[in-house]
Protein backbone atom coordinates (compact mmCIF):
# COMPACT_ATOMS: atom_id res chain seq x y z
CA UNK A 1 0.00 0.00 0.00
CA UNK A 2 1.18 3.67 -1.12
CA UNK A 3 1.12 6.13 1.94
CA UNK A 4 2.37 9.22 0.36
CA UNK A 5 0.48 12.36 1.42
CA UNK A 6 -1.40 14.71 -1.11
CA UNK A 7 0.71 17.38 -1.98
CA UNK A 8 3.40 16.09 -1.06
CA UNK A 9 6.85 15.03 -3.32
CA UNK A 10 7.58 10.93 -3.48
CA UNK A 11 11.02 9.85 -3.02
CA UNK A 12 11.66 7.44 -6.11
CA UNK A 13 12.14 3.60 -5.91
CA UNK A 14 14.48 1.76 -7.82
CA UNK A 15 14.56 -2.03 -8.34
CA UNK A 16 14.29 -4.08 -5.38
CA UNK A 17 17.82 -5.46 -6.63
CA UNK A 18 19.47 -2.96 -7.54
CA UNK A 19 21.79 -2.50 -4.70
CA UNK A 20 22.47 -1.09 -1.14
CA UNK A 21 25.43 1.20 -0.24
CA UNK A 22 26.54 1.01 3.86
CA UNK A 23 28.35 4.21 5.01
CA UNK A 24 30.50 4.29 8.53
CA UNK A 25 32.52 7.00 9.67
CA UNK A 26 35.52 5.56 11.92
CA UNK A 27 37.50 7.04 14.44
CA UNK A 28 39.08 5.23 17.24
CA UNK A 29 36.71 2.65 17.56
CA UNK A 30 38.76 -0.51 18.00
CA UNK A 31 36.46 -1.91 20.60
CA UNK A 32 33.36 -1.75 18.53
CA UNK A 33 34.29 -1.68 15.07
CA UNK A 34 34.58 -5.89 13.90
CA UNK A 35 30.43 -6.35 15.52
CA UNK A 36 29.72 -2.88 13.37
CA UNK A 37 31.25 -4.10 10.58
CA UNK A 38 29.58 -7.87 10.94
CA UNK A 39 26.17 -6.73 11.59
CA UNK A 40 26.59 -4.85 8.52
CA UNK A 41 27.52 -7.50 6.08
CA UNK A 42 25.06 -9.68 7.84
CA UNK A 43 22.01 -7.70 6.90
CA UNK A 44 20.38 -9.84 3.88
CA UNK A 45 18.97 -7.38 1.16
CA UNK A 46 18.27 -8.29 -2.93
CA UNK A 47 21.12 -7.63 -5.04
CA UNK A 48 24.42 -6.09 -4.30
CA UNK A 49 26.05 -4.98 -1.14
CA UNK A 50 29.04 -2.46 0.07
CA UNK A 51 30.14 -0.60 2.56
CA UNK A 52 32.38 2.23 2.80
CA UNK A 53 34.61 2.84 5.61
CA UNK A 54 35.77 6.32 6.12
CA UNK A 55 38.88 6.19 8.62
CA UNK A 56 39.40 9.22 10.33
CA UNK A 57 43.25 9.42 12.06
CA UNK A 58 42.78 7.04 14.59
CA UNK A 59 45.20 6.65 17.67
CA UNK A 60 44.48 2.98 18.34
CA UNK A 61 43.90 0.31 16.49
CA UNK A 62 41.13 1.01 13.75
CA UNK A 63 42.74 1.36 10.74
CA UNK A 64 44.39 -2.10 11.23
CA UNK A 65 41.59 -3.73 11.74
CA UNK A 66 39.86 -1.87 8.58
CA UNK A 67 42.41 -2.67 6.20
CA UNK A 68 42.47 -6.60 7.68
CA UNK A 69 38.70 -6.22 7.18
CA UNK A 70 38.61 -4.64 3.71
CA UNK A 71 41.42 -7.66 2.11
CA UNK A 72 39.38 -10.44 3.61
CA UNK A 73 36.10 -8.59 2.15
CA UNK A 74 35.60 -7.25 -1.77
CA UNK A 75 32.36 -5.53 -0.34
CA UNK A 76 34.18 -3.31 1.97
CA UNK A 77 35.85 -0.14 0.71
CA UNK A 78 37.70 2.10 2.50
CA UNK A 79 38.62 5.82 1.82
CA UNK A 80 40.27 8.45 4.05
CA UNK A 81 38.54 10.82 6.73
CA UNK A 82 41.84 13.36 7.87
CA UNK A 83 39.71 15.92 8.72
CA UNK A 84 37.75 13.59 11.14
CA UNK A 85 34.51 14.87 11.39
CA UNK A 86 31.57 12.63 10.98
CA UNK A 87 29.40 15.02 8.08
CA UNK A 88 32.86 14.96 6.30
CA UNK A 89 33.30 11.23 6.53
CA UNK A 90 30.09 10.46 5.40
CA UNK A 91 30.03 12.56 2.47
CA UNK A 92 33.22 10.72 1.65
CA UNK A 93 32.01 7.33 1.97
CA UNK A 94 28.18 8.79 -0.19
CA UNK A 95 30.91 10.12 -2.77
CA UNK A 96 32.69 6.63 -2.80
CA UNK A 97 29.52 4.62 -2.94
CA UNK A 98 27.82 3.12 -5.91
CA UNK A 99 24.47 2.28 -5.37
CA UNK A 100 20.83 3.86 -5.03
CA UNK A 101 20.13 3.62 -1.33
CA UNK A 102 22.41 4.71 1.10
CA UNK A 103 22.28 2.73 4.57
CA UNK A 104 23.93 5.53 7.57
CA UNK A 105 25.64 3.01 10.18
CA UNK A 106 27.30 4.08 12.73
CA UNK A 107 30.70 2.44 14.31
CA UNK A 108 29.17 2.40 18.20
CA UNK A 109 25.91 0.75 16.49
CA UNK A 110 25.23 -2.46 15.62
CA UNK A 111 22.15 -3.52 13.05
CA UNK A 112 19.81 -5.95 14.16
CA UNK A 113 18.98 -8.77 11.42
CA UNK A 114 16.78 -7.53 9.45
CA UNK A 115 17.00 -4.02 9.56
CA UNK A 116 17.92 -2.98 5.91
CA UNK A 117 15.40 -4.98 4.12
CA UNK A 118 11.92 -4.04 6.87
CA UNK A 119 13.54 -0.22 5.98
CA UNK A 120 13.48 -1.05 1.88
CA UNK A 121 9.93 -2.11 1.96
CA UNK A 122 9.11 1.16 4.21
CA UNK A 123 10.59 2.95 1.84
CA UNK A 124 8.86 1.72 -0.58
CA UNK A 125 5.76 1.42 1.05
CA UNK A 126 5.79 5.67 1.95
CA UNK A 127 7.66 6.76 -0.66
CA UNK A 128 9.51 8.38 2.02
CA UNK A 129 13.70 9.95 1.59
CA UNK A 130 14.55 8.64 4.87
CA UNK A 131 13.73 6.63 7.24
CA UNK A 132 14.95 5.16 11.06
CA UNK A 133 14.20 3.58 13.72
CA UNK A 134 14.39 2.98 17.58
CA UNK A 135 17.79 3.67 19.46
CA UNK A 136 18.59 0.28 21.48
CA UNK A 137 21.62 1.86 23.72
CA UNK A 138 22.53 -1.26 25.70
CA UNK A 139 26.08 -1.49 27.85
CA UNK A 140 28.50 -4.14 29.18
CA UNK A 141 29.82 -2.20 32.14
CA UNK A 142 27.95 -1.19 35.27
CA UNK A 143 28.54 2.61 33.90
CA UNK A 144 27.41 2.34 30.17
CA UNK A 145 24.55 0.17 31.08
CA UNK A 146 23.53 3.22 33.55
CA UNK A 147 23.76 5.66 30.53
CA UNK A 148 21.98 3.25 28.06
CA UNK A 149 19.36 3.02 31.08
CA UNK A 150 19.10 7.09 30.45
CA UNK A 151 19.43 6.70 26.91
CA UNK A 152 16.49 4.24 26.42
CA UNK A 153 14.52 6.61 28.84
CA UNK A 154 11.93 9.57 27.92
CA UNK A 155 13.94 12.02 31.05
CA UNK A 156 17.09 11.09 29.36
CA UNK A 157 17.20 12.63 26.36
CA UNK A 158 14.24 14.21 26.14
CA UNK A 159 11.22 12.02 24.53
CA UNK A 160 11.96 11.82 20.91
CA UNK A 161 10.44 9.31 18.47
CA UNK A 162 13.64 7.29 17.78
CA UNK A 163 14.48 6.50 21.67
CA UNK A 164 11.63 4.57 22.23
CA UNK A 165 8.57 5.83 19.97
CA UNK A 166 5.68 3.26 19.33
CA UNK A 167 3.78 4.93 16.60
CA UNK A 168 4.71 4.74 13.13
CA UNK A 169 4.73 8.30 10.88
CA UNK A 170 6.33 11.27 9.55
CA UNK A 171 9.10 12.60 11.71
CA UNK A 172 11.19 15.50 12.59
CA UNK A 173 14.47 13.36 12.28
CA UNK A 174 15.85 10.05 12.12
CA UNK A 175 18.27 8.02 13.75
CA UNK A 176 21.45 6.95 11.41
CA UNK A 177 18.67 6.83 8.37
CA UNK A 178 18.49 4.70 5.05
CA UNK A 179 18.00 7.59 2.37
CA UNK A 180 17.56 7.62 -1.56
CA UNK A 181 20.76 8.88 -2.85
CA UNK A 182 18.96 10.72 -5.47
CA UNK A 183 17.25 13.09 -2.74
CA UNK A 184 20.67 13.63 -1.14
CA UNK A 185 21.92 14.71 -4.23
CA UNK A 186 19.21 16.95 -4.32
CA UNK A 187 19.46 18.50 -1.26
CA UNK A 188 23.35 18.85 -0.70
CA UNK A 189 23.65 15.63 1.50
CA UNK A 190 24.85 16.49 5.00
CA UNK A 191 26.63 19.91 5.99
CA UNK A 192 30.26 19.84 6.73
CA UNK A 193 30.07 22.90 8.78
CA UNK A 194 28.38 20.94 11.61
CA UNK A 195 30.09 18.57 13.45
CA UNK A 196 27.27 17.39 15.57
CA UNK A 197 23.39 17.52 14.87
CA UNK A 198 24.41 17.03 11.22
CA UNK A 199 21.55 14.31 11.01
CA UNK A 200 18.86 16.77 12.09
CA UNK A 201 19.78 19.52 9.78
CA UNK A 202 19.87 17.11 6.74
CA UNK A 203 16.71 16.23 7.67
CA UNK A 204 15.69 19.49 7.88
CA UNK A 205 16.35 20.24 4.24
CA UNK A 206 14.64 17.00 3.08
CA UNK A 207 11.81 17.90 4.33
CA UNK A 208 11.82 21.38 3.50
CA UNK A 209 11.94 19.88 -0.17
CA UNK A 210 8.68 18.45 0.05
CA UNK A 211 9.93 14.71 0.55
CA UNK A 212 9.35 12.92 4.04
CA UNK A 213 11.10 11.71 6.71
CA UNK A 214 9.89 8.42 8.15
CA UNK A 215 10.25 6.90 11.51
CA UNK A 216 9.18 2.99 11.81
CA UNK A 217 9.18 1.42 15.25
CA UNK A 218 9.98 -1.86 14.21
CA UNK A 219 13.35 -0.76 12.56
CA UNK A 220 15.65 -0.58 15.48
CA UNK A 221 19.78 -0.10 16.03
CA UNK A 222 21.91 -1.63 19.15
CA UNK A 223 24.06 1.49 20.14
CA UNK A 224 26.78 1.51 22.88
CA UNK A 225 27.02 4.31 24.76
CA UNK A 226 30.27 6.27 26.10
CA UNK A 227 31.97 4.26 28.58
CA UNK A 228 33.31 6.46 31.01
CA UNK A 229 31.96 9.80 32.66
CA UNK A 230 34.97 12.07 31.45
CA UNK A 231 33.90 10.44 28.09
CA UNK A 232 30.32 11.08 28.34
CA UNK A 233 30.87 14.52 30.03
CA UNK A 234 32.77 16.08 26.69
CA UNK A 235 30.31 14.44 24.29
CA UNK A 236 27.21 15.41 25.72
CA UNK A 237 28.87 19.09 26.28
CA UNK A 238 29.95 19.07 22.57
CA UNK A 239 26.20 17.48 21.31
CA UNK A 240 24.91 20.69 23.74
CA UNK A 241 27.07 23.00 21.50
CA UNK A 242 26.34 22.20 17.99
CA UNK A 243 22.15 22.27 19.40
CA UNK A 244 23.15 25.75 20.41
CA UNK A 245 24.65 26.36 17.09
CA UNK A 246 21.61 24.89 15.34
CA UNK A 247 18.83 27.55 17.65
CA UNK A 248 21.17 30.16 16.16
CA UNK A 249 20.64 28.93 12.93
CA UNK A 250 17.12 27.80 12.79
CA UNK A 251 15.57 29.41 15.74
CA UNK A 252 12.28 27.98 15.63
CA UNK A 253 12.57 24.75 14.17
CA UNK A 254 13.95 23.45 16.68
CA UNK A 255 11.93 21.23 19.62
CA UNK A 256 11.05 23.03 22.81
CA UNK A 257 12.65 19.76 24.48
CA UNK A 258 16.04 21.08 23.06
CA UNK A 259 15.92 23.93 25.62
CA UNK A 260 15.19 22.16 28.78
CA UNK A 261 18.72 21.32 30.05
CA UNK A 262 19.89 24.67 29.45
CA UNK A 263 17.15 26.41 31.45
CA UNK A 264 17.82 23.32 34.35
CA UNK A 265 21.61 25.10 34.32
CA UNK A 266 20.21 28.95 34.65
CA UNK A 267 18.07 27.61 37.25
CA UNK A 268 21.06 25.69 39.17
CA UNK A 269 23.03 28.66 39.02
CA UNK A 270 20.46 30.87 40.22
CA UNK A 271 19.65 28.35 43.35
CA UNK A 272 23.12 28.26 44.42
CA UNK A 273 23.85 32.61 44.23
CA UNK A 274 20.61 32.84 45.86
CA UNK A 275 21.54 29.89 48.59
CA UNK A 276 24.76 31.90 48.82
CA UNK A 277 22.79 35.04 49.31
CA UNK A 278 20.66 33.64 51.91
CA UNK A 279 23.62 31.76 54.03
CA UNK A 280 25.00 34.81 54.23
CA UNK A 281 22.13 37.61 55.23
CA UNK A 282 22.42 39.34 52.14
CA UNK A 283 18.74 37.60 51.34
CA UNK A 284 15.68 37.33 53.67
CA UNK A 285 12.37 35.92 53.25
CA UNK A 286 10.06 33.03 52.16
CA UNK A 287 9.57 33.74 48.30
CA UNK A 288 13.40 34.29 47.69
CA UNK A 289 13.53 29.60 48.16
CA UNK A 290 10.69 30.06 45.48
CA UNK A 291 13.97 30.15 43.30
CA UNK A 292 14.90 26.64 44.51
CA UNK A 293 11.72 24.89 43.44
CA UNK A 294 12.83 24.12 39.78
CA UNK A 295 16.07 22.69 40.99
CA UNK A 296 14.24 20.39 43.75
CA UNK A 297 11.83 19.08 41.26
CA UNK A 298 14.31 18.17 38.88
CA UNK A 299 15.70 16.05 41.95
CA UNK A 300 12.47 14.35 42.56
CA UNK A 301 12.61 14.01 38.96
CA UNK A 302 15.63 11.96 38.51
CA UNK A 303 15.09 10.25 41.42
CA UNK A 304 12.13 8.49 40.41
CA UNK A 305 13.65 7.80 37.58
CA UNK A 306 16.08 6.24 39.30
CA UNK A 307 13.48 4.20 41.65
CA UNK A 308 11.31 3.29 39.16
CA UNK A 309 11.53 0.08 37.19
CA UNK A 310 13.62 2.02 34.53
CA UNK A 311 16.34 2.76 37.28
CA UNK A 312 17.97 -0.72 37.02
CA UNK A 313 17.35 -3.96 38.95
CA UNK A 314 19.90 -3.09 42.23
CA UNK A 315 20.47 -0.49 44.67
CA UNK A 316 24.17 -0.22 42.71
CA UNK A 317 22.13 0.42 39.45
CA UNK A 318 19.70 3.04 40.38
CA UNK A 319 22.98 5.17 42.12
CA UNK A 320 24.49 4.47 38.63
CA UNK A 321 20.93 5.81 37.01
CA UNK A 322 20.39 8.71 39.52
CA UNK A 323 24.27 10.05 38.81
CA UNK A 324 24.16 9.35 34.93
CA UNK A 325 21.18 12.02 34.47
CA UNK A 326 22.66 15.07 35.17
CA UNK A 327 26.05 14.42 33.89
CA UNK A 328 24.07 14.38 30.36
CA UNK A 329 21.61 17.26 31.42
CA UNK A 330 24.07 19.44 32.72
CA UNK A 331 26.79 19.24 30.39
CA UNK A 332 24.28 19.66 27.42
CA UNK A 333 22.82 22.63 28.52
CA UNK A 334 26.01 24.28 29.49
CA UNK A 335 27.75 23.52 26.12
CA UNK A 336 23.89 24.89 24.58
CA UNK A 337 24.22 28.49 26.38
CA UNK A 338 27.83 28.56 25.40
CA UNK A 339 26.91 28.42 21.89
CA UNK A 340 24.13 30.53 22.12
CA UNK A 341 26.28 33.48 23.37
CA UNK A 342 28.99 32.54 21.38
CA UNK A 343 28.57 29.86 18.59
CA UNK A 344 29.52 26.16 18.49
CA UNK A 345 32.75 27.85 16.86
CA UNK A 346 35.23 24.60 16.32
CA UNK A 347 34.06 22.46 19.06
CA UNK A 348 34.59 19.16 18.95
CA UNK A 349 33.64 16.23 20.19
CA UNK A 350 36.81 14.70 22.07
CA UNK A 351 35.47 11.92 23.73
CA UNK A 352 36.06 10.74 20.28
CA UNK A 353 39.85 12.11 20.14
CA UNK A 354 41.76 8.72 22.41
CA UNK A 355 41.17 5.43 21.71
CA UNK A 356 43.59 2.30 23.08
CA UNK A 357 40.72 0.47 24.79
CA UNK A 358 40.78 -2.80 25.90
CA UNK A 359 38.71 -5.10 23.44
CA UNK A 360 35.45 -6.50 24.45
CA UNK A 361 34.74 -10.29 24.75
Amino acid sequence: MHLATPGRRDAPVPPDDAGVSFVMPVLNEERYLRRAVASTLAQEVPGPVELVLALGPSTDASRAIAREIAAADARVVLVDNPAADIPVGLNLAIRASRYPTIVRVDAHSELVPGYTRRALATLARTRAANVGGVMRADGRSPFQRAVARAYNSRVGLGGGAYHGGTEEGEAESAYLGVFRRTVLEEVGAFDESIRRGEDWELNLRIRRAGYRVWFDPTLSVVYWPRESWPRLVRQFRATGAWRGELVRRYGRRNSLRFFAPPVLVVAAVASVVVGVLQATGVVRGRRSGLVHAPVTAYAALVGAVALGPGGGRRWRDRAWTAAVLPSMHVPWGAGFLWAIARGARDTVDTSRLDGRNTPLP
